[in-house]
């Protein structure tokens, strides 16, 4: 793989879970145990991804777990070693990031915000709950609040966030159904990851998938496969732990690895 990372014309990095997951961005177990006993001991949740769907009993209540989850993943937080490792791997190529990860761990390594494409949302953002207009609000500043004033895993009524246009309460940009906002940002994310494509369409590039699973493939796993297939100077490359696979289309020039991502970067980096 350390040989396609420095011959390919062009690396399009496809991310996951796996990826934030090799970086210690752990969403049970101990981690979440240290943020969120209280809310484990008073509705029996397990995890932060669970978490974020239970119907809690107010506004302040689901602002207080909220506020708490974005400032562990999103705000108080440094970028992972798998993520600095892979941008000194892939500094001064061609690059582009596809990623349905929504931590904003790629803009804190400090890779090229114009080369990435957050598919699925942005912890750091808020939308309408019932989407009436295609806008999205950044929301540090409320959510340090939030974090600071909250007793009682609630925050104080006056910082429920509410629609600035139709008054419905505020959600996440987060796509979990239709309402999902795409605003301005994305759709221009999205056209310049397909010029990409398109102008590296037939180059000797590099499909590199880390930690992507089959809970959703559809984003960044099968399009990889499939633009492998198109193209006979094209490389697919796969570092996950337990799901390394491809089709036997492009077995001959497909590289995968059943392995940890930050340990098979760390060993190409070194």
């Amino acid at each position: 793989m350390k040989n396609e990372l420095e011959t390919s014309d062009a690396i399009v990095i496809g991310a996951g879970a796996g990826m934030s997951t090799s970086a210690g961005m752990t969403y049970d177990g101990e981690r979440f145990e240290h943020y969120f006993s209280d809310f484990h001991k008073k509705y029996g949740i397990r995890d932060m991804y669970s978490g974020g769907f239970y119907p809690y009993n107010s506004p302040e209540e689901y602002w207080a777990w909220w506020s708490r989850q974005i400032m562990v993943n999103r705000y108080d937080v440094s970028a992972g070693k798998p993520y600095t490792n892979l941008l000194e791997l892939v500094k001064g190529k061609d690059y582009f990031v596809l990623t349905t990860n929504v931590d904003h761990q790629f803009q804190l390594a400090g890779f090229d915000k114009k080369r990435l494409f957050y598919t699925q949302g942005d912890y750091g953002l808020w939308q309408c709950s019932k989407a009436c207009h295609d806008k999205t609000y950044d929301n540090e500043e409320v959510v340090r609040q939030m974090v600071a004033r909250q007793q009682d895993m609630k925050i104080p009524t006056e910082l429920v966030p509410k629609c600035p246009v139709c008054g419905a309460h505020m959600t996440m940009n987060l796509r979990c159904d239709d309402t999902f906002v795409q605003d301005e940002g994305w759709y221009a994310a999205a056209s310049r990851y397909d010029d990409f494509i398109r102008r590296h369409e037939n180059t000797h590039i590099l499909f590199l998938e880390l930690g992507v699973g089959l809970n959703t493939p559809v984003i960044i796993k099968y399009p990889f496969w499939r633009m492998t297939a198109k193209n006979p100077n094209a490389v697919y490359a796969c570092v996950n732990y337990g799901q390394a696979l491809c089709p036997k289309e492009i077995a001959e020039r497909s590289i995968c690895l059943d392995a940890d991502i930050g340990k098979v970067l760390e060993a190409i980096k070194s």
